[in-house]
Order: structure tokens, then C-alpha cells, then sequence
């Protein structure tokens, strides 16, 4: 394993409601429509404003400056394989799936590779964080490789978002997506869990400068009781020496102002301007409700070559259940090779 920094270098149309669309997904279980508090139609979101800005903004051709991204890199014998890049989620870096990535390489027999994400990681920090950017920096990332053939991205939650941006944005570049607990949809409450995160870990740093992580985290657990994500989340942070100010390893400014005004929670796409035939694959937590039923109509419409499995775990699918994620990723990208 190595560290590197990015060079500088035919079915019948069925109508579901007033969309059109050819029901080319198969399904791990029965189709059922599920009422969900979190996905909402983002005609119906709070935050109109901020998706006609995006919109204007990714369809003016206005040029996006990128970043180099830091990745690791997971060395297989056989370079003619198509390679796999695990883009991570928020609060995420590229070393959340580094065991499964070393154990996919070698069962896949093919480089995989794990990035981090502008603004996280060890990337570099920049003003603009949202899907396009997010996926623009993916994109240079690709151009700078010798890869023999296409890429295939598995990205979780805000990964997964920027993994469909790719795919959407330069249909040319990936093999197959993989979108691990989430969907090309708008969600209308979740902003406002991570908001306090970000104000509890500025408040923690900026306004008592705690010494002990143990004093970050009592302040994170006043909005977050579940330990597991508290110390998710703490990996962020940097413990400096002794009677040393706790610092931020990422901008939580530049994440906050991002969450704020909806990029991270938001899709800022329409079906009607762009669409991916290529496969696509979505894996959703049983527990979780990123992926309800309900919009499955809504993923047709941007990936209609498109199926769905299901693990029974909770948002944090790959570390999680991580045996069973690796088997149902395996059997996909084999079978679809195979064809």
C-alpha cells in the first residue's frame, strides 16, 4: 500500500406518476412505496434558492478550479483490470476503507485506490464544496492516471453523491458506480444533525480551546449520544501535546457553510438535462433511510440500468457489514465483466 498526492500535471415505457421511464433495475425485495420523513422532492425542499444557484452556476460552463487529491493506492499484478476508487463520505477520509480495500485488490486481483476528498483528508482546503467541484477534482484525478481501462468509483453517502456526479458530468469516465447509501434525491432534515456537529467541534476549538479530546467529545455528546459516531467524527480532529489547544485537521468553516446553504444534503441535477446508461449499482442499510423504496422512480430516471441490494445494517454500510459488502460488490462487478 502507498500514499500518494495527485501530480500537478426493452421493456414497455411504464408511467410511475407523470415520469416516463423503462424499468430496467431488479430488486433484492419486493418494490413498496414507504413514506419517508427525510426524502423529500426537492420542489418541495427549503431550499429553492440554493439549487437554482447551483444549477445556474454548473450549467453557465463556468470553469471549476480542482484540487490535487491524497490517496492511497492498493497494488494488484493485473494492470488490464478495471480499477476501483472508494470516494468517502462526510466526516470521511480515504483511510475509512482501507482494510477492504487491501482485501479487495487482491481478491478482484486489481488496484484499488481510496481518496480523499477536497476539504478532507489530507487533500487540500478550498472555498467551493459542492457535487460538481467535488466531482470536477475526481475527474482531473482520473485524467492524470494511465489507467488501461475505466475505473469503477464505490462511493458512501456524500461519496456516493459525487460518484453519480462523475458519472452524469463525463459519462465517458466511469465503468460502473457504486453508490452505497445514498440516492441522486434532495434530503430535507439531515442538514441540521451535522450543522451541530460542526458548531459543537468550533465551539469546542474556537471559543474554549480545549486541551483534551476527552472535552471535544463531551461537548459533541450534548447533540450526539452514539459513541461510535463521536469517534468518527473525532478523527477529524488533532491532539496536540500536552496543555496544546485540540485543532481541526479540515476546514470547519468552509464544511459548515457547505452544510448551511444545503450542497451537501442537496442534487443539484435534473433527469431532464443528463442521464447515465451505464451499470450502476445501489447498495442501501435495511436500517438506514437514504435509500427508501419511494425513490426508486427518481434513480430510474438518472441511471435506468440500475439495481439495488440491500445489507442489513445501518448507514455506515462498509464498515459495518463489511464481509457482506465486499460479496455483494464481488458478485456485481464479476457478473457485469462477465457479460
Amino acid at each position: 500500500m502507498f500514499s500518494h498526492v495527485g501530480s500537478t500535471k426493452n421493456e414497455k415505457l411504464q408511467k410511475i406518476g407523470s415520469v416516463d421511464f423503462q424499468p430496467m433495475f431488479k430488486l433484492s425485495r419486493p418494490l413498496r412505496v414507504s413514506a419517508s420523513p427525510v426524502a423529500v422532492n426537492s420542489k418541495l425542499c427549503g431550499i429553492f434558492w440554493r439549487y437554482f444557484s447551483q444549477t445556474r452556476l454548473r450549467l453557465s460552463g463556468a470553469p471549476i478550479e480542482t484540487v490535487d487529491l491524497v490517496y492511497d493506492e492498493f497494488e494488484a499484478h493485473n494492470l488490464n483490470k478495471s480499477p476501483l476508487v472508494f470516494l468517502h463520505g462526510l466526516f470521511g477520509s480515504k483511510s475509512n476503507n482501507r482494510t477492504v480495500a487491501k482485501q479487495l485488490s487482491e481478491r478482484l486481483d486489481r488496484n484499488v485506490y481510496c481518496l480523499d476528498l477536497r476539504n478532507f483528508g489530507s487533500s487540500p482546503h478550498i472555498k467551493r464544496l459542492d457535487y460538481p467541484s467535488l466531482a470536477a477534482d475526481v475527474e482531473n484525478w482520473v485524467a492524470q492516471r494511465d489507467f488501461k481501462q475505466k475505473p469503477i468509483f464505490i462511493g458512501h453517502s456524500m461519496g456516493a453523491k459525487t460518484a453519480m456526479a462523475v458519472a452524469l458530468r463525463k459519462p465517458d469516465v466511469p465503468k460502473m458506480i457504486v453508490s452505497v447509501d445514498n440516492a441522486p434525491i434532495t434530503f430535507g432534515n439531515t442538514d441540521s444533525k451535522f450543522n451541530k456537529y460542526i458548531n459543537q467541534l468550533r465551539l469546542s476549538l474556537e471559543k474554549y480551546h480545549y486541551t483534551n479530546i476527552k472535552d471535544v467529545d463531551a461537548k459533541l455528546a450534548e447533540v450526539e449520544p452514539n459513541k461510535v459516531v463521536r469517534q468518527f467524527v473525532l478523527m477529524n480532529m488533532k491532539r496536540g501535546k500536552k496543555d496544546e489547544p485540540v485543532t481541526s485537521k479540515i476546514p470547519l468553516d468552509i464544511i459548515g457553510d457547505a452544510i448551511s446553504k444545503g450542497f451537501i444534503a442537496s442534487w443539484p441535477y435534473s433527469p431532464t438535462e443528463v442521464r447515465w446508461t451505464g451499470p450502476a449499482l445501489f447498495i442501501r442499510g435495511t436500517e438506514s433511510h437514504y435509500i427508501p423504496d419511494d425513490v426508486f422512480p427518481e434513480i430510474a430516471q438518472f441511471f435506468p440500468n440500475f439495481e439495488i441490494r440491500d445489507i442489513k445494517s445501518g448507514h455506515w454500510v462498509i464498515s459495518e457489514k463489511p464481509n457482506e459488502f465486499m460479496d455483494v460488490l464481488c458478485e456485481y462487478i464479476e457478473r457485469i465483466e462477465d457479460e
